[in-house]
C-alpha cells in the first residue's frame, strides 16, 4: 500500500503517521517526490481497509494498493515518478535516470594488467564515458576459461579510477568478496548468472553502494523485478536494471537476443533506471553500434559497451569488444541519436 500525503503536509504529522502505522505491524517508508510525500507501507496489508488508514490523519489525500508483487520496484510505489540513482565519482556526481542524459559505461570484460586497464580508462573517458567497467572476478561457462585476477585486479581498477576520474563498475560473485569490492567500486554489479542468488542479493542490498542488476539469461521481466525487490527490501534504494540479452532458439548469428522492447515495458512497470548492454546482447562488435543507437531511441538511461585495446588478444569476450578507435566513432554516432531524443549531455564551452 502507499499513502499519498497532501501538498504541504507538516513533517511532524508525517512522523506521527509513521509512528502510528508502525504500531499496526507495518514498516512505513517515506518517499519524497517533486510535489508530494508518499509513505510506502510494507507488511501484511491484504486485510487492511484503505479507508481505515485514511482516517488516521486529515493530511492523508488517498491510500492506494500496489497490485504488483514487486512492491518497492513498482512504478506505483513512487506515484509514477522515475527514481534517480546518484553515483559519486572522482569527477563529481553522475545521475542515472529517465530525465537525465544517457550515461555511457565502457571498458573491457576483464581486467588483464595495469597498462591495459589504465590506458582503456583514459581513452573511454576522453570519448565521453562516465564509468569504467572491468571484471576482477569473472563467472565463466567453462571452469577452464579465464576467471579474472581477483583481488589484485581490484587494485588495478583503483589505479584506473585515480588516473581517469571515472567511476568504477565491477561484479561481485561471492558475498565473501563484497566488503573488499565495496571499498573500490562505485557501483556493485550482480551478473546475469547471479540474478536469482537471493542470499547474495540480500547482502548486496545491505551495503550502501548503488547496485547494477543484470537480467538473467532466461529470466522473465517479473523474475528480474522480483530480484530487484530483494535488493530494495534489504534497504538499498539505488538499483539500476541492465538488459544484456536473453537466450532464445537462435544462437547461430548472435550470442544472445537483445530485448530492446524491455525498455518501454520497464518504463511502464518500474521507476528504476534502465541500462542496455548491446555487447553481451549481440556477442559481435559489428552489431554493437546499431543496437546501442536503437537502445537510445527506445529510451534507455544508460549503455554498457565493451572496449578493449586489442580485442583479438582479449582474455575474455574479445569478439564483442570495440577498439578504442571504434568506440570514439560510436560515441559520435550516439551523440547524434541522443541529441535527437533530448537525452545527450551538452558540451561545456571552454573559455
Amino acid at each position: 500500500m502507499i499513502v499519498v500525503m497532501k501538498i504541504g503536509s507538516p513533517q511532524a504529522e508525517i512522523d506521527r503517521i509513521n509512528e502510528e502505522l508502525t504500531t499496526w505491524g507495518l514498516s512505513p517508508e517515506k518517499i519524497v517526490g517533486k510535489h508530494k510525500v508518499v509513505i510506502g507501507l510494507v507488511g501484511e496489508t491484504v486485510s487492511l481497509d484503505p479507508l481505515q488508514i485514511q482516517e488516521v490523519s486529515p493530511w492523508i489525500e488517498q491510500v492506494l494498493r500496489v497490485e504488483q508483487p514487486y512492491k518497492r520496484a513498482s512504478r506505483e510505489y513512487r506515484q509514477g515518478e522515475a527514481s534517480e540513482v546518484v553515483v559519486n565519482t572522482p569527477d563529481g556526481d553522475v545521475i542515472i535516470s529517465q530525465h537525465h542524459p544517457v550515461v555511457v559505461v565502457a571498458g573491457p570484460c576483464s581486467v588483464e594488467n595495469e597498462e591495459m586497464i589504465v590506458e582503456t580508462a583514459k581513452r573511454v573517458k576522453a570519448a565521453g564515458a562516465k564509468f569504467l567497467r572491468g571484471g576482477a572476478y569473472k563467472p565463466r561457462t567453462s571452469p577452464y576459461a579465464f576467471q579474472g585476477h581477483g583481488e589484485s585486479a581490484l587494485e588495478l581498477l583503483a589505479a584506473a579510477r585515480e588516473a581517469s576520474g571515472l567511476g568504477i563498475i565491477t561484479e561481485v560473485m561471492d558475498a565473501a568478496d563484497l566488503d573488499r569490492i565495496v571499498e573500490i567500486a562505485d557501483v556493485i554489479q550482480v551478473g546475469a548468472r547471479n540474478m536469482q542468488n537471493f542470499s547474495l542479493l540480500k547482502k548486496v542490498g545491505a551495503q550502501p553502494k548503488p547496485v547494477l542488476l543484470k537480467r538473467g539469461m532466461a529470466a522473465t521481466i517479473e523474475d528480474w523485478l522480483m530480484a530487484a525487490e530483494y535488493v530494495l527490501a534489504a534497504g538499498n534504494p539505488n538499483v539500476i536494471l541492465c538488459e544484456r540479452g536473453i537466450r532464445t532458439f537462435d544462437r547461430q548469428y548472435t550470442r544472445n537476443t537483445l530485448d530492446v522492447s524491455v525498455v518501454p515495458v520497464l518504463r511502464k512497470l518500474t521507476h528504476l533506471p534502465i541500462m542496455i548492454d548491446p555487447s553481451h546482447g549481440t556477442g559481435w562488435s559489428e552489431f554493437v553500434p546499431s543496437m546501442a543507437m536503437a537502445s537510445i531511441a527506445a529510451g534507455c538511461d544508460s549503455l554498457m559497451i565493451e572496449v578493449h585495446p586489442n580485442p583479438k588478444k582479449a582474455l575474455s569476450d574479445g569478439p564483442q569488444s570495440l577498439t578504442p578507435d571504434a568506440f570514439d566513432q560510436l560515441m559520435q554516432e550516439l551523440a547524434v541519436m541522443g541529441k535527437a531524443v533530448g537525452r545527450w549531455e551538452k558540451a561545456v564551452a571552454i573559455v
